[in-house]
């Protein structure tokens, strides 16, 4: 008789909530790894798939193996494809071990990898793009551990000013008058792993537009178990869907003993009509038919009308 050939790797899960594409793997205790290729960056990384290496930054919510160990593969990568150096940001306990572990690469290597490590403490942002920036917010796992919300600066013309000529306002602002007021748009949150925490009930969680969290266990019997663990059980989930204003709530980190079948009855039972909101990354064929019928729905507004 044959072998059974090797069991098939993870497929990238993928989601699209306008204007962004949500896509990676992530499987509790396995590997996390989650890209918004639009913002250009990756929340964590557990492992390396190639569509991570695209994205010049790397966010870590904390340093377990499943979370990290795909980080020197990726500052390598990026260098062997002439890509500029990586910029991974971490809570500020993890940067000196980080730094310790690129630096053990060296002799393995016989070579130096380009690699720029960034710690951000609680309420520190950085800005990854023109009027973008990754803020981190403080979470609460078994180790130091952040979350992110990724914010966009805009400005706006104060209310006193609405209706006015452009000319005029040319005028009023040449005058030294200032015209316009900048206000911060939550556009991505990402959870991390983290036991239920007021960073999730934040302004910047509450208004982000997509809001990636993980929700690692599912059944009664596994309460006790999301405590011991610091991880998120789906009634904390039931909390949150009530305060999060966010279109699509993308759910990540559910490991291999959750059944998507049963998993997919518990949301409908327990969020009622929220679970519309709620997609599951690893969950291939809902995905897919979702984004097949968001084409569907292209295809339809474009189409011209009849004569």
């Amino acid at each position: 008789m044959l072998p059974k050939r090797p069991p098939r790797d993870h497929r990238v899960g993928f989601i699209y909530s306008a204007p962004w594409r949500i896509q990676g793997i992530s499987v509790g205790g396995e590997q996390t790894v989650i890209q918004v290729p639009e913002l250009g960056v990756n929340f964590d990384i557990g492992l390396c798939p190639r569509i991570a290496l695209a994205s010049e930054f790397t966010a870590l919510s904390h340093g377990h193996m499943d979370h990290v160990a795909g980080l020197p593969y990726w500052f390598s990568q990026r260098s062997f494809m002439k890509m500029s150096p990586g910029t991974c940001f971490c809570h500020p306990e993890l940067a000196k071990p980080l730094q310790d572990m690129m630096g053990g690469w060296v002799g393995v290597e016989n070579q130096i990898t380009p690699h720029q490590i960034v710690p951000l403490a609680p309420g520190e942002s950085y800005e990854i793009k023109p009027s973008i920036s990754l803020l981190a917010l403080q979470a609460r796992h078994t180790v130091p551990a952040l979350s992110y919300v990724v914010v966009e600066k805009r400005s706006k013309l104060k209310p006193e000013f609405i209706g006015r000529a452009q000319s005029e306002l040319r005028d009023i602002k040449g005058g030294g008058t200032e015209i316009t007021y900048t206000v911060d748009i939550p556009l991505v949150a990402y959870s991390g792993d983290t036991e239920m925490n007021p960073s999730l009930v934040s302004t910047e969680f509450c208004e982000s537009k997509v809001v990636i969290t993980e929700c690692t266990f599912f059944e009664e019997e596994h309460i006790e178990r999301a405590k011991v663990g610091k991880h998120l059980h789906i009634h904390q989930l039931k909390e949150l869907m009530g305060v999060w204003k966010a279109e699509t709530v993308v759910l990540a980190h559910m490991s291999r003993r959750s059944s998507l079948d049963v998993v997919r009855k518990i949301l409908s039972d327990t969020l009622g009509d929220e679970s519309s909101r709620v997609c599951i990354l690893m969950d291939h064929y809902e995905n897919r038919n979702r984004y097949e019928e968001q084409c569907r729905e292209v295809e339809t507004s474009q189409k011209i009308p009849p004569v």
